[in-house]
This record gives structure tokens, sequence and C-alpha cells, in this order.
């Protein structure tokens, strides 16, 4: 599915492209905006918090440019291997990067949480929009007050507010950027959209039906990794995908009662799995307890959590 969309710049224009990162707390709505912008799922979310582990990149071609998001782990002080890594992942991603794009939740205000972030911020060159989200949840009046708590912080480059939700002013969003990327290739074909393999892609969706069915305990002890996937003759794509937790406890509800939530996650993934791929998908779930392994080096490796 191409996400090309319409760009206000004349046909004559040069062709621009460059990477942008999208940092925020937990739970901002980092990445619903990063699928509205793309125009496709391929960022998990989730109301619970930390639900991004590793830099997600978006791919979005437009008329006469190609920005490629990066969708970092939400900042927040780290308590685990995990943690530690998904901070440098979202620190990693400032300095690599044409624009940032700080989120904030506006129904929220403003936090130590923010604080922390805007630090960091500091101590970079790129240019750092403040983008505003979640303005269909307060009145105007807010929308101002917020927006001048903000700017007595930080020297923004520009200031905009948006519903990723609802998609309000997110096309106005993706014409700033475009003025801030330079001249530059197309690196992607115009209908990719993300870099991330599809096994990454799909591990993810069956990761994100976890999180929306479980309770406070589960959501950041499961990783998910995909084991198989293949294209049978029947042109069915097979995947078989396992479940790791920390605990044996933690199996038991993921499984659920004669297997019920676990055959409902895998309903659920299935369906958008095959929006992803296009095809029919047989998808064979395992849950696997590996104990304590937020905290050990080997195991974060093994399950794809590396820093670059």
């Amino acid at each position: 599915m191409a996400n090309t969309t319409g760009s206000k710049k004349g046909s004559e224009a040069k062709f621009r492209s460059g990477f942008v990162g999208i940092v925020g707390r937990p739970n901002v709505g980092k990445s619903t905006l990063m699928n509205r912008m793309i125009g496709q799922k391929i960022a998990i979310m989730s109301d619970k918090p930390q639900t991004t582990r590793n830099k997600i990149h978006g791919v979005l071609t437009r008329d006469n440019s190609q920005i490629v998001f990066l969708d970092t782990p939400g900042i927040h002080k780290p308590n685990s291997k995990l943690g530690d890594y998904m901070v440098k992942a979202a620190e990693g991603a400032l300095s690599e990067v044409e624009a940032i794009l700080f989120l904030v939740d506006v129904a929220e205000g403003y936090g130590g949480g923010d604080r922390f972030i805007i630090e960091r911020l500091k101590s970079v060159k790129t240019p750092v929009f403040l983008i505003l989200n979640k303005i269909d949840k307060i009145d105007d009046e807010k929308l101002m007050k917020t927006i001048i708590e903000y700017k007595d912080r930080y020297d923004f480059a520009e200031i905009i507010p948006i519903s990723a939700l609802q998609g309000s002013n997110v096309e106005r969003l993706l014409d700033q950027i475009d003025r801030y990327l330079p001249e530059g290739p197309q690196y992607y074909p115009a209908d990719q959209v993300t870099d991330h393999p599809e096994q990454f892609v799909c591990a993810e969706m069956i990761r994100e039906k976890i999180l929306q069915m479980t309770r406070e305990e589960i959501p950041h002890s499961i990783a998910v990794t995909i084991e198989s996937m293949k294209v049978q003759e029947n042109g069915v794509v097979h995947i078989g995908a396992v479940i790791f937790v920390e605990r044996d406890s933690q199996k038991g509800i993921i499984i659920g009662k004669q297997g019920a939530l676990l055959k409902e996650v895998g309903k659920q993934a299935r369906r958008d799995i095959e929006k992803l791929l296009g095809s029919k998908t047989f998808l064979e779930l395992w849950v696997k307890v590996k104990k304590d392994w937020r905290n050990q080096d080997r195991v974060l490796r093994d399950l794809g959590f590396r820093n670059e």
C-alpha cells in the first residue's frame, strides 16, 4: 500500500529527505502519531506506558520529499536493563536526525517527565518542534496556557497543536517538517512504510494484543519473537511465534482459562497481520518462561534488544 500524500510544493521543487525523531514521555501518543503520519499501522498502541521498546523507523514519501520517522521508546528513569536500553535508544535518536518532534499530552500538562526530557534536549543542536497532542480533550484557553508554560522552558523551532487520534493539524505538521529537510535522495521505494522486517512488525502486533488484554503485572514482563514465517503452497503465511514471560504464574495468565486468552490474542493479532501482509495467515503461539529476562544482557540480545 503506497503512503504517498500530496505536498503543497510545486513540481519544480528539489527533492528533500531526512530523518525526524519523535520523543516524549511514555504514553503521550508517539505511536499513534507515527501511524497517522505514515497512513498505516506499523507502531503498536496501548494505554500502558513504555509500549514502544525499539526505535521504529517509519517511512513517508510525499510528492517532493521523503521523511524517515524514528518513534523512540518513551524517555523515563529506567529500573531494569531493558529500561536502560529503551532510554539509550531514545536518546541516541536525538543525534541522528534533522528535526525532533517533542510530543506532549496537553490534557496532562507539564510534568517532571517533560522536565527530564527538556534537560536532555538542551544538549542537542537539532531544531525541536513542540507538538501539543490531544487538543481534542481541552479547550482553547487551557491550550494557550499550556503553550506558554512550555515556551518559557525551551526555545522551540515550531509549536504545533494536533490531535494524532483524529488527524487534526497533522498535514500542517508534515508541511512544516518538509521545510527543515535538506535536499537529498529518496532512500526507500515510495510504497515502503518501514525499514523493519515483517517479522518484527508481526511480533509487535502480537505484543500489542497482550498489552491490551492483560492487567498491570504482565505488560513489561513479556517479549515476543517470530521463530518461523513461511509461505505455504496455497499462499497462506504460516507464522510460529513465542511469547516470553518471567514467571510461571504469568504464563498461566496469558494462556487463560482453557486457553481462551491466548486464543483471543491470536485471533486479533492475525487480523492485523493479514492487513499488513495482504495474505491469509495461520498464526501459532507458544508461551515460554525466561526468568528475569529484562535484566539479562544475553537474553536481551537474543530477543533483539541491542544498543547500537
